[in-house]
């Protein structure tokens, strides 16, 4: 699909970011900042285990998008959209008896974010975005740095900075933005 330059990756980044706001692994970087206390571990860690997750994810929504007619996959993915809209309007908790790994700040991180990520919204939305856009490199890049934009804040400002997140008009605006998007695909198509 033949898009502007750089759109899948300010789309990506965006969405992923604003979608972030008050997910579970977002509350999982607070756990793990204020258990190891060591920011750039976690934020390497975060990093990887994104990378990871999230160029599985695109990959597989580029091969879904090979496999499936334009139409089923516009409606699919309209209907997927509208579903991550009223998702994100359930506000993610994570079980204060969570067992966070034993290991290293490093280790531990990138080991909890990659299976967190499994299944999550954030990656639900990226198997889309790879579906949507043909410059996967853009949308891995981008769900990446939407995810350190709402993460590394978090990681590096602590539980001072999460208690002020307005996280209900965060996640209204996730939802709504979700919301047009797959108005949008519904009414003029992925192309």
């Amino acid at each position: 699909m033949n898009d502007l330059p750089f759109s899948a990756l300010l789309f990506s980044t965006v969405a992923v970011a604003v979608a972030e706001i008050g997910d579970k692994t977002q509350l999982l970087a607070l756990m793990l900042a204020a258990r190891f206390r060591k920011p750039w571990p976690i934020i390497c860690g975060i990093l990887v285990a994104t990378l990871l997750n999230h160029a599985l994810a695109a990959w597989l929504g580029q091969w879904l998008s090979a496999w499936l007619t334009p139409e089923l996959l516009r409606w699919g993915m309209a209907a997927s959209f509208i579903a991550i809209a009223l998702w994100t309007l359930k506000p993610d908790t994570l079980e204060e008896n969570t067992p966070l790994p034993a290991r290293g700040a490093f280790i531990a991180t990138s080991i909890a974010f990659f299976l967190a990520e499994t299944g999550d919204k954030t990656q639900v939305a990226t198997v889309l975005l790879g579906a949507r856009y043909d410059a996967l490199w853009q949308v891995i890049t981008g769900t990446t740095l939407g995810m350190l934009l709402a993460n590394v804040p978090v990681v590096l400002l602590g539980s001072h900075f999460a208690q002020k997140l307005p996280l209900k008009a965060a996640r209204l605006t996730a939802a709504l933005l979700f919301l047009a998007l797959g108005l949008w695909v519904a009414l003029r198509g992925v192309a």
